[in-house]
């Protein structure tokens, strides 16, 4: 078992593979759904320049222009070579003739000490940390790879094996610039081609009116509606496909059922056909919601759209039967499923229906940003 942890400048991705067999091919397995965090590089330059403000408030050189020259001095040199074992670290932002004695500026640097260095990778480090141990949690990972533009750091590179080393994880990295991008790549791509289980990072479904249930509907019970068949209707379910952290096979495939149905007394019965959409939503929640959207009408907390599939229904026209519901009512209604695979890397959905016996399919569409960054 291995995790690859994924530093870049904003977040830390980290995802946690097990290999299930070495022959004739590598077939790897997400074990758990991957972490993220927001802890990357530039969080680093943002405490440097936290450090620098409070460091430099009495000086004539803490000013923001200044500032921003030390930021950006730091971050080129100092934050890329830092281990931790450097008692003196000179950052370049000016010429020869800026100096302040008091503050450890000489000719246009200034000097920082390793705890001053240290101090601005501190926070960012420890939310690594925790990210890495609420992956792993109990089980046993032999080794740790770090890529991304933060995983260059020796400094990050020397807390994490403190860390882990003791736990029996030993931690990579490409520690050659020029041979990085080149490693990094390939190893992306054949975990890519290796992977046969992943795991989904938010919940993913659609919006449903749900068959009014008064022990799980009763807070909306003012918003119940009469549907064409009789039945007691409340509107902006959520109808679950899957739940974030489902692990899913390379041959993962769901076929989810739906109806529309309307009025028989409806001018034309056919109108209500033609192109059917069906909206994609993700849920960064764990089970199953109830809800899509609140009372007024807004997504809930988490929501947020995906995609629409769509397909043209109108030739369903011809097969139309007025069906008799509760109350006597008379109504039309059409039957079509939501068909979902794993497809590679991406989630691809379609709608299916029958015309007959033949069964008819809609355009595929691409599920965008739902499985792990470990992609």
């Amino acid at each position: 078992m291995f995790a690859v942890v994924d530093a870049g400048g904003s977040t830390v991705d980290s995802t946690l593979y097990a290999c299930q067999a070495t022959t004739p091919q590598m077939v790897l397995k997400e074990v758990c759904l991957s972490e993220c965090v927001q802890a990357g590089g530039a969080l680093v330059d943002a405490a440097a320049r936290a450090m620098l403000k409070e460091k430099l408030k009495d000086s004539s050189f803490g000013d923001d222009a200044n500032i921003s020259a030390m930021v950006d001095g730091f971050e080129s040199k100092v934050k890329r070579l830092f281990d931790g074992t450097q008692a003196s670290n000179a950052v370049q932002f000016g010429g020869l003739r800026d100096n302040d004695k008091e503050h450890n500026i000489f000719k246009g640097r200034i000097s920082l000490t390793a705890e001053e260095v240290a101090q601005t990778f501190g926070e960012v480090i420890a939310h690594v940390v925790d990210s890495i141990l609420r992956l792993i949690s109990e089980r046993k990972v032999h080794f740790l790879l770090l890529v991304g533009g933060f995983g260059e750091s020796p400094y990050l590179k020397k807390r994490l094996e403190a860390i882990f080393k003791p736990k029996g994880t030993t931690v990579i990295t490409v520690e050659q610039p020029a041979r990085k991008a080149a490693a990094e790549g390939a190893t992306i791509w054949y975990i890519n081609r290796t992977v046969v289980a992943r795991a989904l990072r938010y919940a993913y479904g659609t919006d449903v009116r749900h068959v009014y249930d008064p022990a799980r509907h009763a807070s909306r019970h003012h918003k119940v509606i009469v549907a064409a068949d009789g039945s007691m209707k409340v509107p902006d379910g959520f109808s679950t496909w899957a739940t974030k952290g489902s692990i899913l096979n390379d041959d993962y495939s769901y076929i989810a059922d739906y109806n529309i149905s309307w009025p028989a007394d409806t001018q034309d019965g056919a109108q209500a056909l033609g192109f059917t959409t069906v909206d994609v939503y993700a849920w960064d929640g764990d089970g199953e919601p109830i809800w899509l959207k609140d009372e007024y009408g807004n997504l809930m907390p988490g929501m947020r759209h995906l995609c629409t599939i769509y397909a043209d229904l109108s030739r369903l026209s011809s097969s139309l039967r007025i069906i008799k519901g509760e109350n006597k009512k008379k109504y039309y209604k059409i039957s079509f499923s939501v068909a979902i695979r794993l497809g590679g890397t991406q989630l691809e959905a379609r709608l299916q229906w029958h015309e007959g016996k033949k069964l008819c399919e809609g355009p595929v569409a691409i599920i965008p940003d739902i499985l792990n960054q470990s992609q």
